[in-house]
């Protein structure tokens, strides 16, 4: 049975659909017009009552959360080798920094877009925005990728990330930070999925 994707180009789905190029796997589209405000509609709401893409079908398990998908697509498909088994001394590693996109990189980038003041440190999920990074920084730096040698699904999880948020200027374009995001986004999987997305923005722009 295929995966569904409930996607949007020039969203944070763009990821999904870079990972189930990766995965080599057949899987279907859903897809949402966000300018039509389609994520919104009943619908979808009924897929994901917070009405943000991206989301995942297979089956009967729905998957919400960015990176509760890319564990669940990355563990569906062994065979492709994105995802360290449950015995395997890179899972831990593999599953902190797919956690540590959700619990603390998303909260400190959206509080830099809204020039917003973080919380107390007390409560803030990322600290602050300077260790937050530092601490990306000094993994990128060791390389070439978050477990070493080895390129996961957290890899894409990041470099797709790192390219919006530095096109954005939210993160600054620091050398390891560039090398990682082309390293990761020049693979053949991110070109073919950056490929369809655009013919895709296109078609919708044009409808």
């Amino acid at each position: 049975m295929n995966p569904t994707l409930f996607h949007a180009p020039n969203s944070r789905s763009c990821a999904v659909r870079f990972l189930l190029e990766e995965l080599g796997v057949p899987y279907d589209l859903h897809v949402l017009d966000l300018k039509k405000n389609e994520q919104r509609a009943p619908a979808y709401l009924a897929v994901n009552p917070m009405g943000k893409v991206p989301a995942i079908r297979h089956g009967d398990a729905l998957v919400t959360e960015l990176p509760a998908i890319f564990i669940y697509l990355a563990d569906l498909f062994p065979d492709a080798g994105l995802a360290p088994g449950l015995t395997d001394p890179l899972r831990g590693p593999y599953l902190r920094w797919l956690a540590f996109y959700g619990s603390s990189f998303e909260p400190a980038i959206a509080d830099r877009a809204m020039k917003r003041e973080p919380a107390p440190p007390v409560l803030c999920p990322y600290g602050d925005y300077d260790t937050m990074l530092a601490t990306l920084t000094a993994r990128l730096r060791a390389g070439p990728y978050l477990l070493g040698e080895r390129f996961s699904a957290a890899d894409i999880l990041w470099g797709n990330s790192l390219g919006w948020v530095t096109m954005f200027k939210l993160v600054p374009e620091l050398p390891e930070i560039v090398a990682y995001r082309d390293r990761v986004n020049d693979r053949p999987a991110a070109h073919r999925a950056a490929q369809a997305d655009a013919a895709l923005a296109q078609a919708q722009a044009q409808g």
